[in-house]
C-alpha cells in the first residue's frame, strides 16, 4: 500500500513546483534586518511549549481557527501544505533549485516524517479575536450562547461554563463531528486552565500528534496568537499599539487607511480597530461604528453592538450561529491616538494587525472562493503605502518590521479538500474513514503575483 505522505509529495511536486521556485528565490534574498526574535509555541500534554526562533529565519504563514475547537478537512490541508512548503523549500534550498527527480521524492518524504531544522520555519497565525462560533460548527454552541460569550472574542472566552452540545452532537454526527473527538473535546474540557484558547490548541495538538503517524508527516506546527494576545503583552510603546496610533491621527491618515481597503471615507463606518464593550462584546461581526470628525480632527468613535447572525455551516443553511449582545458606547478620539490596549481594547483589522506578523511567505485558503480577494488587496495595499514612508512610519527602522509583500500562495480553489462523500469543508478530520481519499484530492497551491 502506498504511503499517504507519499501520494502528497508526488502530487505536490508535479502541481506546486513553482511556488517552491518562488520561495527558493525569496529565501535566497533574504536579508531581513533589525527583526527580534520571534517567540511561538506548541502544546504537548496540556502543557504549553514556548520557543524562540532567531529572527533570520524566513516564516511561512499557515493558519488553523479557533471557531471550533477540532480540526476540519481544510484545516488539515493547510497544515500539510505548509509543511510541504516549508520543508520543500528548505530542500531545494539547501540543494539547488532544479527539476525534482525520484530520488528527490524519496528525500522529501523522508523528511517530512521529522521536525524542521531549517532555514524556512512554518508557523500558523492563529487570530484570536474571532467569535467562538463564528462558522456555526462548535459543538459547544449552545453554552457558548448561554453563558453569555457568543458575541466575545475567542481571546475572552472562559471555559468554565462551556459543555458539549448533545443535540448537535448527534445532529451532524459523522457529519461535521465523530464521537470520539467529542470526548477529547470533553476530556481536555474537564482538564482546561479556563482559557479557551489553550482549550482548543490542547484539542487541536492531540490531534496533530495522533495523525502525524498516520499521514507519515510530522505535523506540529508552532502557534502566533493575534492580535489580542500580542497586544495583550505589549506596553503603550509596542508595534500594534504604534499602528493604532498611527492610524487614528486625524482625517488625513484614516483616509489613507481607508484608501487602502479600497473604500470610500464619506460614510465613516468602517471602524479601524473595533473597540470592545465592558460587558465584554467584541465581535467585529456584530459591531457597528462610526467616526466623527472636526473638520480634520477625529472627535470620537460611536459603537454598537446589537445581535446578529454569523455565518452558516455547509450543511444546514438554517442552523446559524449567533453573536448576542446589545450595547451602545463612544469612546473618544484621543483613546485610539495615543493607545493602550489595557484601558481601551479592541480588535485591529486584519490588514493593519499582520503587519506584525513575521511572515516573508503566506498561505491562503481558497482565495477568490473561500476567502476574499478584497483582503489580499488591502494587506498588499497597506505595505506598499508604508514602503512610500507614508501613514506608518518607523515600522523597519524601530521595529524590524519587514514591509514588502511577502510571497503569496494559494491553496486552489477548486481544490480544497472536502469530505469525501458529503464534500463539506468544515467535516470534522474524523469524520473521514480513509485519508487516502484526501491524499488522492492531491495538493494543488498557487503563487498568487497578482491581487486583482
Amino acid at each position: 500500500m502506498v504511503e499517504i505522505s507519499r501520494i502528497l509529495v508526488d502530487d505536490f511536486l508535479q502541481q506546486s513546483m513553482d511556488c517552491v521556485n518562488a520561495l527558493v528565490q525569496a529565501v535566497k534574498r533574504h536579508n531581513p534586518e533589525n527583526r527580534k526574535g520571534v517567540s511561538l509555541f506548541t502544546f504537548k500534554d496540556n502543557q504549553r511549549i514556548n520557543e524562540t526562533f532567531d529572527g533570520q529565519h524566513f516564516f511561512l504563514r499557515g493558519s488553523v481557527e479557533y471557531s471550533n475547537p477540532h480540526l476540519t478537512v481544510e484545516e488539515m490541508q493547510g497544515i500539510i501544505g505548509t509543511r510541504l512548503l516549508e520543508v520543500s523549500t528548505n530542500y531545494f534550498y539547501e540543494k539547488g533549485t532544479q527539476t525534482p527527480q525520484h530520488e528527490d521524492t524519496e528525500a522529501i518524504c523522508e523528511l517530512i516524517k521529522k521536525p524542521n531544522r531549517g532555514k524556512v520555519v512554518g508557523f500558523m497565525l492563529n487570530t484570536d479575536d474571532i467569535e467562538a462560533d463564528r462558522y456555526s460548527m462548535n459543538p459547544l454552541k449552545e453554552s457558548i450562547v448561554t453563558s453569555g460569550q457568543s458575541a466575545f472574542p475567542a481571546f475572552r472566552v472562559k471555559t468554565g461554563p462551556l459543555k458539549v452540545d448533545e443535540k448537535f452532537a448527534k445532529k451532524y454526527e459523522k457529519i461535521m463531528i465523530c464521537p470520539n473527538e467529542i470526548e477529547l473535546i470533553r476530556t481536555q474540557l474537564e482538564n482546561s486552565n479556563g482559557s479557551y484558547l489553550d482549550f482548543v490548541d490542547s484539542v487541536k495538538f492531540t490531534q496533530m500528534r495522533d495523525l502525524s503517524e498516520t499521514f507519515g508527516i510530522d505535523l506540529i506546527l508552532p502557534v502566533l496568537r493575534m492580535p489580542l494576545t500580542t497586544l495583550q503583552n505589549e506596553d503603550k510603546n509596542g508595534l500594534l499599539h504604534h499602528i493604532i496610533n498611527e492610524t487614528h491621527q486625524n482625517f488625513e491618515s484614516v483616509k489613507q487607511t481607508y484608501d487602502c481597503m479600497g473604500r470610500s471615507i464619506s460614510k465613516r463606518t468602517t471602524l479601524l480597530t473595533i473597540p470592545h464593550s465592558a460587558k465584554g462584546f467584541g465581535s467585529k461581526r456584530a459591531a457597528r461604528g462610526k467616526l466623527h470628525f472636526n473638520n480634520s480632527n477625529l472627535e470620537s468613535v460611536n459603537v454598537k453592538y446589537k445581535d446578529t447572525m454569523l455565518y452558516p455551516n455547509d450543511m444546514d443553511p438554517d442552523d446559524v450561529a449567533i453573536a448576542k449582545c446589545e450595547d451602545n458606547f463612544n469612546v473618544s478620539a484621543e483613546k485610539l491616538s495615543d493607545y493602550n490596549f489595557t484601558e481601551t481594547p479592541s480588535s485591529p483589522q486584519f490588514f493593519l494587525y499582520s503587519l506584525g506578523s513575521p511572515e516573508d511567505a503566506a498561505l491562503w485558503h481558497g482565495v477568490g472562493v473561500f476567502a476574499a480577494t478584497q483582503l489580499l488587496q488591502s494587506y498588499a495595499s497597506i505595505r506598499e503605502t508604508c514602503q512610500k514612508g507614508q501613514l506608518i512610519k518607523n515600522l523597519k527602522e524601530k521595529y524590524g518590521i519587514n514591509i514588502e509583500i511577502p510571497i503569496q500562495l494559494n491553496l486552489r480553489p477548486d481544490n480544497v479538500w472536502v469530505h469525501p462523500k458529503q464534500r463539506n469543508i468544515d467535516a470534522s478530520i474524523g469524520c473521514v474513514q480513509d485519508f487516502t481519499d484526501l491524499a488522492k484530492m492531491g495538493m494543488h497551491i498557487d503563487h498568487l503575483t497578482k491581487f486583482e
